[in-house]
C-alpha cells in the first residue's frame, strides 16, 4: 500500500491518541467536535477518545469558547465576514450551538454592519465604478448573493445596494421568496 495511505492509518492506542491529538493541535486550533472525529478514524479501541478529549481540556490544550471566539473575530478581522457566517462555520466545526452564539455576539458587539457591507462590497468589486455595475440586474443580484454567502442580513444587505441601485428593491422580492421555500 502507498506510504501515507489514509485507509492503511495505522490505528492508535489512548497514548498514540495523545500525541496524535497534540501534533495535530499543534498544526491548527480546532474544537474538540472536530478533533473527536478526527480521533474516531484513528483510535483502535472508541473507548480511548474521551480519556483523551479530557485530558486535552484539562491541560486547556482545548478549550471551545476560547477556540469560537478566536475563530469570530478572526472571520471579522481578516475576512469582514457577517455573523450568520461565522455562526455557520463554527457549526461545520461542532462548536456547540451556544459557545457560538456567545463568541459571535462578543466579536461583533462593537461592529456595524451596514460598515462591513460597505467594506465588503468596495473589497469584492475594486477598481469597478459600483453604481454603474450594480446598475446591471445581472451584477446586481450577483452582489446581494455575495453578501448573502459572506453572513450579511437581508434587510441591511438591500439598505446598502439601494445606495447603488434604484433595482435593489427588487431584491426583496427575492429575499421573500426565499422566505417562502
Amino acid at each position: 500500500m502507498a506510504r501515507g495511505s489514509k485507509s492503511a492509518a495505522k490505528k492508535l492506542d489512548r497514548e498514540g491518541l495523545w500525541e496524535y491529538s497534540l501534533r495535530t493541535l499543534g498544526g491548527r486550533a480546532m474544537s474538540a467536535g472536530e478533533l473527536r472525529q478526527r480521533l474516531a478514524r484513528r483510535a483502535a479501541d472508541a473507548s480511548d477518545i474521551e480519556p483523551v478529549i479530557t485530558r486535552l481540556k484539562q491541560c486547556a490544550a482545548l478549550d471551545d469558547s476560547r477556540f469560537a471566539e478566536t475563530f469570530a473575530a478572526s472571520r471579522l478581522q481578516n475576512k469582514g465576514f457577517g455573523k450568520m457566517r461565522v455562526l455557520r462555520d463554527l457549526r461545520q466545526r461542532r462548536v456547540a450551538p451556544p459557545v457560538a452564539e456567545k463568541a459571535v455576539a462578543g466579536a461583533y458587539q462593537e461592529t456595524d454592519e451596514a460598515e462591513l457591507i460597505e467594506a465588503f462590497l468596495k473589497r469584492k468589486f475594486r477598481g469597478k465604478n459600483l453604481p454603474q455595475f450594480l446598475g446591471e440586474p445581472a451584477n446586481l443580484a450577483s452582489a446581494y448573493r455575495k453578501l448573502r454567502l459572506a453572513g450579511f442580513g437581508g434587510s441591511n444587505s438591500i439598505r446598502i445596494l439601494k445606495q447603488y441601485s434604484l433595482m435593489a428593491d427588487q431584491l426583496e422580492d427575492i429575499e421573500d421568496t426565499e422566505a417562502e421555500l
